[in-house]
């Protein structure tokens, strides 16, 4: 599931889970809040009604964004200015968007555990097919190089030779 949620005059696309970084928001590392302001809801391809949805955020920390260098310059006049400037941020992780029941519901426990299951037992199966197919494309690459060489041999001359005497 995931809402549009807005936040300091911007947008945010958000799910359970998602780490965002938004304009300074009142409260210390470790708090829970609520954004209020849901504007769109969605689970999967369907949409549902965002009044009745509430997305729970905890901030993860207070922090400064990066540098923004203001630069003014006039030509010809010897006017320069150099200012710089940090935007306070926030930084959330969201951890629940709607009820949580709605989304205990969702996933059941035993599902999640034979899901993360069976992505090991497909990466142990795919690990030897990308060995094997390494393997396969080395000795292409050896066979390639010996045709070069029978091409210059034809001619009489070798390669290096050529570039040598070039050079003289």
């Amino acid at each position: 599931m995931f809402a549009v949620v807005r936040t300091g005059g911007k947008q945010y696309r958000v799910a359970a889970g998602d780490k965002i970084a938004v304009e300074k928001l009142a409260g210390e590392a470790g708090d829970t809040i609520t954004l209020g302001d849901v504007l769109l809801v969605g689970n999967g391809d369907s949409l549902e009604d965002a009044a009745k949805v509430t997305v729970s955020a905890e901030i993860i920390a207070q922090a400064k964004s990066e540098k923004v260098v203001v630069f003014k310059k006039r030509r010809r006049h010897n006017y320069r200015r150099k200012n710089g400037h940090r935007q306070q941020m926030t930084l959330l992780r969201i951890t629940a968007v709607g009820d949580d029941k709605a989304e205990k519901k969702a996933v059941p426990a035993k599902a999640a555990v034979k899901t993360d299951d069976a992505p090991k037992a497909d990466a142990k199966a795919a690990a030897p097919k990308q060995d094997d197919s390494a393997e396969k494309a080395a000795p292409k690459a050896k066979k390639a190089a010996p045709k070069k060489d029978a091409a210059a041999s034809k001619s009489g001359e070798h390669p290096a030779d050529q570039k040598t005497e070039d050079k003289k």
